[in-house]
């Protein structure tokens, strides 16, 4: 999905509508927190089937939109259907001057194919720096338990000792933390750059383990 809003947004706006799609995962999570919280309420105990199956809402959405979205103009070139890849552009850009942007892409696609052995050229030397970045910063960012945190919120919280009731309405705050910060990415992605937000990322990553950390170290 991050690939498809890549090759549909313009440039301008690239890096704000691909962080959309992290914001739709933030928003998710918020939803079903809340949700969570109220059918925890319900009489009976069984309100934990309304949260199991109302997961099936969103994966419906996903799979019949899935059926009705075109094909990008970039993988309409890469298969040779250079008038097709056209006018779907003019289509997603509502403009009909779409030469530039449509020449980029054919040469683009064209420079592609003259490489040899691209999967083999990941390992040059000259590549390495972007390979290693591309396993190393998904791989700590997951070994910092961010998961655990959003996944497994209300059990955290309760082992910690807060009540049910506590414990739920906590998760949700940590999502409505989450859906600020994505908003601030969103707004903030092309006007400051990516590599500022990774920065100040990973500082905000470090500092926030280290509270962490040294409570280990006191046990």
């Amino acid at each position: 999905m991050p690939l498809y809003l890549s090759e549909m947004a313009p440039y301008k706006y690239r890096g704000a509508l691909n962080i959309g799609f992290q914001l739709s995962i933030t928003v998710g999570i918020l939803v079903a927190n809340v949700l969570n919280y109220f059918f925890a309420k319900i009489k009976g105990g069984w309100g934990w089937r309304l949260s199991l199956g109302g997961a099936m809402v969103p994966a419906l959405i996903i799979t019949v939109g899935s059926l009705v979205l075109p094909d990008t103009p970039n993988s309409m070139i890469e298969r040779g259907d250079h008038e097709k890849a056209r006018a779907q552009l003019q289509r997603v850009r509502g403009v009909s001057d779409v030469d530039e942007e449509f020449n980029d892409l054919v040469e683009a696609s064209e420079a592609s194919r003259q490489v040899e052995h691209p999967w083999r050229n990941l390992l040059q030397r000259k590549y390495r720096p972007h390979l290693t970045m591309a396993v190393l910063i998904p791989f700590f960012q997951q070994l910092t338990g961010i998961n655990v945190i959003m996944f497994y919120a209300p059990v955290l919280f309760s082992s910690i000792g807060f009540k049910d009731d506590a414990a739920l309405m906590s998760a949700v705050i940590t999502g409505v933390v989450n859906v600020v910060a994505t908003c601030v990415s969103i707004y903030g992605v092309d006007k400051w750059g990516r590599r500022a937000l990774f920065l100040e990322g990973g500082v905000q990553m470090l500092i926030c383990q280290v509270p962490s950390n040294l409570n280990l170290q006191c046990t």
